[in-house]
């Protein structure tokens, strides 16, 4: 039972990242497994991770956030077996990205990160993606690291409304 539920959580988180057709975070995952008891934290980490292994899911680490996504061998899986995800299970992910699919695709859109440049400058990379697509994306130097920790923590909270000021100033 224990290898039929594993493959009922894999073709799950497929069919999640599939549908939303964009990352989903750790957080978002756990977030929906656990809070509708499909499984523990333990055992999505463990699939999780054997996704990833299986090369059926691509996970990338950004400023310890980690961001799944669907990977052409993972939709191929995907459509061979979705017929053994049960109904149930179906109905519930259905609601639950149709319900929050904005907000999760706003917290996986907004990235940033920040490195130290070779200059001795630290380099602030933001980016808005939408689905696979980037939206924009802008490198911000400054001379300290914790000014450039402070732009990737304030990246998601005014991307949308630097974006904004960013066309209407360069399509006047």
């Amino acid at each position: 039972m224990v290898t039929e539920s594993s493959t009922i959580y894999k073709l799950m988180i497929l069919y999640m990242l599939n549908k939303l057709d964009s990352q989903l975070t750790n957080a978002q995952l756990s977030g929906f497994f656990i809070s509708n008891d499909y499984t523990d934290y333990f055992t999505l980490q463990q699939t999780l991770s054997d996704l990833v292994e299986s090369k059926f899911v691509e996970k990338i680490t950004i400023r310890n956030t980690s961001y799944y996504s669907i990977t052409p061998e993972g939709y191929e899986s995907l459509t061979f077996f979705k017929n053994q995800i049960p109904k149930g299970a179906l109905e519930d992910m259905n609601q639950y990205l149709d319900n929050n699919k904005y907000a999760l695709k706003n917290e996986v859109g907004t990235q940033a990160d920040y490195y130290k440049h070779t200059s001795g400058d630290y380099i602030a990379h933001c980016q808005v993606m939408e689905g696979k697509s980037l939206l924009y994306e802008i490198n911000i130097a400054v001379p300290s690291e914790e000014e450039a920790a402070k732009i990737c923590s304030n990246w998601r909270g005014y991307s949308e409304e630097l974006y904004g000021q960013i066309m209407n100033a360069l399509l006047q």
